[in-house]
């Protein structure tokens, strides 16, 4: 009975990992179900060392599990050996700071997330939630010369670049939104031109009452008639808002595809690892965490949603090194993610 169990567990994990597949505009449903993709995965763990305790062979069923399912706990939870990063590599730091509005900011400090960004050392800061104003840009002027920002013409959010390098142009990349955006920042890096890519993509759609909602569930504060009907309202919700955010991650993928320059692409991906909208643009990038990082990397920590949403992707033509998600800092419900890259045949 147990290992039955333990097969249907490996059987649904497998499920739940390849369904990054799935178009969200067809299946907007099914293509959510990478959110539960740690629980199975955790579960079949709790399998793997009950049966290496009380009846090894039976181990194999897990562990088996954990073979085909290789490429989704690689996105999930990825590990690398470390490498020591190289002279004259670029320090990438996307950082979505809700609007610079810090929760319980210390008195010392009117402007914590501002702190960290200039202390950070990021040659390349890609800011989402972020408005450029005179006393920000007073503030970064004795580290990053050159600010810019692309604001949705709907006044809705804003990116917002910092860099160390000379920006020589930018461009919103088209899709529907009321409020979300990306945009590609040409840089002129050493002689070079460079394409940077901040995106936002559409949000969750949840109010902090359905957030709260979540939260109480996970914490078992709900009784059964409210789980059930807290459960379809945000399946409800969070259908809607990936099959909306599909077209905008498709639209991104083109974009990077007839792009002739290096490509650094970063931003709040508002999905997880296990989505397809991490999937498409894996498909055309290399993820700087899963080639270099350690772990789950939980960027988004806020109302009992704990996930990996934040990311820096590369175009072929550079090496990343020391991915990591910072969690040394929590003033915003995004933890900041940074990277080096090292261009890989001129030696940027």
């Amino acid at each position: 009975m147990v290992a039955g169990a333990n097969v249907a567990t490996v059987v649904i994990m497998l499920l739940i990992g390849f369904s990054d597949r799935i178009n969200p505009v067809e299946h907007s449903f099914w293509a959510n179900v990478g959110l539960a993709f740690p629980v199975f995965l955790f579960v079949n763990f709790c399998f793997l060392v009950f049966f290496i305790i009380f009846k090894k062979k039976y181990a194999l069923v897990s562990l088996a599990g954990f073979i085909v399912g290789y490429s989704p706990i690689r996105n999930y939870c990825p590990f690398n050996v470390s490498h020591d990063v190289p002279e004259g590599a670029v320090k990438v730091l996307s950082y979505n700071v809700h609007g610079f509005v810090a929760d319980n900011p210390p008195e010392d400090s009117p402007n914590p997330i501002l702190d960290y960004i200039i202390g950070s050392d990021a040659d390349i800061v890609c800011l989402q939630e972020a408005r450029l104003n005179g006393a920000i840009l007073e503030a970064v002027g004795g580290v990053y010369q050159y600010c810019d920002s692309v604001i949705h013409p709907g006044r809705g959010d804003c990116l917002v670049i910092m860099s160390k390098y000379p920006i020589l142009s930018k461009d919103r990349i088209e899709y529907k939104s009321k409020g979300n955006l990306s945009a590609a920042f040409k840089i002129n890096m050493h002689g070079d031109v460079v394409t940077v890519v901040n995106n936002h993509f559409e949000s969750t759609g949840l109010s902090q009452a359905d957030r709260t909602g979540f939260k109480n569930m996970m914490k078992g504060k709900s009784g059964k008639d409210t789980i059930k009907a807290e459960s379809k309202r945000l399946a409800a919700k969070l259908g809607e808002s990936v099959r909306i955010r599909a077209p905008q991650v498709d639209a991104v993928a083109e974009y990077v595809k007839n792009c002739s320059e290096p490509v650094i692409l970063c931003g709040d991906f508002n999905d997880s690892p296990i989505s397809y909208a991490h999937r498409t643009l894996a498909n055309v990038l290399t993820d700087c965490y899963i080639a270099s990082g350690n772990g789950p990397g939980i960027s988004y920590h806020h109302n009992a949603f704990f996930v990996r949403i934040d990311n820096i992707m590369c175009s072929e033509h550079w090496r990343p090194y020391g991915c990591k998600v910072d969690r040394s800092i929590g003033y915003s419900d995004h933890y900041p993610i940074y990277c080096w890259l090292k261009g890989v045949e001129d030696g940027r």
